[in-house]
């Protein structure tokens, strides 16, 4: 994999990993309300009911069955067992999406695209999740930082084949996923869709090839064009584009970016102030977090450490220790 590289930094794992199932829709029906039994008493019914033909159980068993204290209503009765149905349908769904996500990882593993309708799918969920994230995503080690693919969707799989595959090992992507490649919509997708999966295992931070004026110039506009037949695809990921983070810390002691600091930035938390759901605009500082290399700079004050230069202590110009950064 010319022109690529690889890191990892070790120390005890993360555990949290899976989809987003928003927990509001499933919170018990007692909790107070009067005329409403708990489902969790002795009184409810013991054996778990079903909805919609017994496929998934019921979130409030004895609910449907009209099991309520003796001050509820007909009409309360009707309503919150719509309510129920109504949750037991939307868990349902949840479980159809991790599968179908499934499906998709899959069928982009093999290097083959995915429809239209499901891109948009995809681009949506992983909107939801990373306009959580922070401008400084801050990752537990072990992780493997890794650096440009721009669209080498076979040296991506080599990759995962000596690294390890997500989401048993944990990774750290540096931006420009795109442009020069002949695979970059397979490419990012799988990244994408490997992060929607197992969004608290694999990071996506972004590059200057990450835009729309850049991609239309290096490749992966047409490409979209030539394998879609529209533009379509590459809005949708165009636009989750503006939603990747700038940058990543690791242990709170290692800064990646896809290209170097600005002089405009003096400490970590100036990062996380900018306002990144943008186009890369052509001067600034998220400017410089994604294009410029390192280069020396005269002694300038961080908080209260002097420091003489900004320089990449290792193979990648955006990979950055606490002693080059001073930051704390």
């Amino acid at each position: 994999m010319a022109g690529h590289w690889v890191g990892h930094l070790s120390s005890a794992p993360s555990t949290r990993c899976g989809l987003r199932v928003a927990s509001e829709l499933t919170r018990g029906c007692g909790g107070g309300q009067e005329g409403f039994a708990d489902p969790t008493s002795r009184n409810s019914s013991a054996k778990p009911e079903t909805c919609d033909g017994g496929a998934v159980p019921c979130a409030f068993p004895g609910c449907i069955s009209g099991g309520f204290g003796r001050g509820g209503s007909k009409r309360r009765r009707a309503a919150f067992s719509a309510y129920s149905v109504v949750v037991c349908v939307l868990l349902k769904l949840a479980t159809m999406a991790t599968s179908d996500l499934d499906k998709m990882i899959e069928t982009l593993r093999r290097c083959e695209v995915l429809t239209e309708s499901e891109v948009k799918l995809l681009c949506n969920k992983a909107m939801e999740i990373l306009v959580e994230e922070s401008n400084v995503q801050k990752i537990d080690a072990p992780v493997t930082i890794c650096g440009d693919i721009h669209g080498q969707f076979y040296d991506l799989k080599e990759l995962f084949m000596v690294g390890g595959e997500c989401p048993q090992t944990n990774y750290l992507f540096m931006g420009d996923f795109v442009d020069r490649g002949f695979y970059s919509v397979e490419t990012f997708l799988l990244l994408l869709a490997l992060k929607v999966r197992y969004p608290d295992r694999i990071f996506l931070i972004r590059g200057n090839h990450e835009s729309r004026q850049i991609t239309q110039v290096y490749g992966f506009y047409d490409e979209c064009l030539r394998k879609y037949g529209s533009v379509n695809v590459w809005r949708y990921c165009t636009d989750i584009f503006d939603y990747l983070s700038l940058s990543a810390l690791v242990e709170n002691n290692v800064l990646c970016v896809h290209g170097g600091l600005s002089p405009t930035i003096t400490t970590v938390d100036q990062i996380r102030t900018i306002d990144r759901k943008q186009e890369v605009p052509h001067d600034g500082a998220m400017c410089d977090l994604l294009w410029c290399g390192p280069f020396p700079i005269p002694a300038r004050r961080l908080g209260d450490c002097e420091c003489s230069s900004w320089k990449s202590p290792g193979p990648c110009d955006g990979v950055f220790t606490r002693r080059d950064t001073h930051d704390d």
